[in-house]
């Protein structure tokens, strides 16, 4: 009960401040904001409750001391808090945690049971796609804790970081393959292109199974190491985002050219490392396919939960129709690689979408 009560109070804590950052976010700049949020964390009442913690994401983790310089509030609506700690089990690393107020996480949290399933399934089958279904917990009405993976940077940034003009950031297909090449070299560097390859087959096919939608450029991240997974998982079974009547996401599943560019080494003609990409989508998606009751069941069992994008089993049916139950096998497999081509034939429609994703992130920093 002690440490449940620490926990709670933790929560209660990092509530209030949230709700002052918010408030202040209206009136002071980004920097005067930050200043505000370290003076609040330096004060004894929060170093207390905020320290010696045990992770409510992994109970083997102690979450001992604030960094606070290091601590800081993301630019989104709800103001999510970045928090950074020593970790006392695992000697002089920093753990990051995300504090989420306002949001359900709740979808969020069966998206990455239903990775977590999948990554088991591929095992299982001897496919493994270096899924990675990072930590991610409700802890009340609207509330919550993710994990930050460490070592990572989203797509945005990457992209933004490598070129001195918004606009043309997104545009920019060597940005991902050179950012690996400055973290990786030699043999280094073929295992992270590896690395990327396998876990960008897993999240296509994840994503398009299970309707994953509002794929910004701030939604995909890519470790150093060259492993790529999704993030943010507000909108899920094809409840696709939309501006002025017209639908932002127009293709299947997220597949542009710089990712492509990646897996062929940055080799226009490396057709070979291309094929073996899709078989590998291919066979994960006969592989879920074979498993549709079980994922089918697993949602009509949240039905009840009042999850905002599943509520009747009008919404289940996404999944059955992007796994082609109602198909053979192989007319399903034909139906997969429409989508496939698809996502790559209107892969420009993504790069428009980001690009003003990009513009509009310069514009607010």
């Amino acid at each position: 009960m002690k440490v449940l009560s620490k926990q709670v109070e933790a929560l209660n804590k990092l509530k209030t401040l949230n709700s002052l950052i918010k408030l202040n976010a209206v009136k002071l700049n980004r920097a005067k904001g930050k200043e505000a949020m370290h003076t609040c964390l330096k004060q004894n009442a929060y170093r207390e409750a905020l320290s010696d913690l045990q992770s409510p994401l992994n109970p083997c983790v102690i979450l001992s001391e604030l960094h606070v310089e290091k601590c800081k509030y993301m630019d989104s609506k709800m103001k999510p808090l970045w928090l950074v700690y020593n970790n006392k089990v695992f000697g002089e690393d920093s753990v990051g945690v995300i504090f989420k107020n306002g949001d359900d996480l709740r979808q969020d949290m069966l998206t990455l049971q239903m990775l977590r399933l999948m990554d088991l399934l591929w095992k299982e089958a001897g496919l493994d796609l270096r899924m990675l279904p990072y930590g991610c917990l409700a802890t009340g009405d609207r509330s919550g804790l993710i994990e930050v993976v460490s070592t990572s940077e989203t797509i945005a940034d990457i992209q933004l970081n490598s070129s001195n003009v918004a606009a043309a950031a997104a545009f920019n297909k060597d940005a991902l393959l050179n950012w690996l090449k400055e973290y990786n070299s030699g043999d280094d560097l073929d295992r992270a292109i590896e690395e990327f390859t396998l876990s960008c087959a897993g999240y296509c096919v994840a994503s398009y199974v299970l309707g994953i939608g509002d794929r910004h450029s701030d939604n995909i991240m890519v470790k150093k190491n060259g492993q790529l997974f999704h993030i943010d998982f507000g909108h899920i079974l094809g409840n696709f985002k939309s501006k002025f009547g017209i639908k932002r996401e127009r293709v299947p599943f997220i597949l542009t050219y710089d990712f492509i560019h990646v897996i062929q080494q940055g080799k226009t003609g490396n057709t070979e490392k291309f094929g073996r990409f899709r078989q590998c989508c291919e066979d994960a998606y006969l592989i879920l396919r074979r498993h549709g009751n079980l994922f089918i069941t697993l949602f009509a069992l949240m039905l009840t939960a009042g999850l905002p994008e599943l509520t009747s089993v009008k919404d289940i049916q996404y999944l059955k129709d992007s796994l082609a139950l109602g198909k053979s096998e192989d007319e399903a497999l034909k139906q997969f690689k429409q989508k496939f081509d698809e996502a790559l034939r209107e892969s420009w429609t993504t790069k428009v979408n980001w690009m003003a994703h990009t513009v509009r992130k310069d514009y607010r920093s």
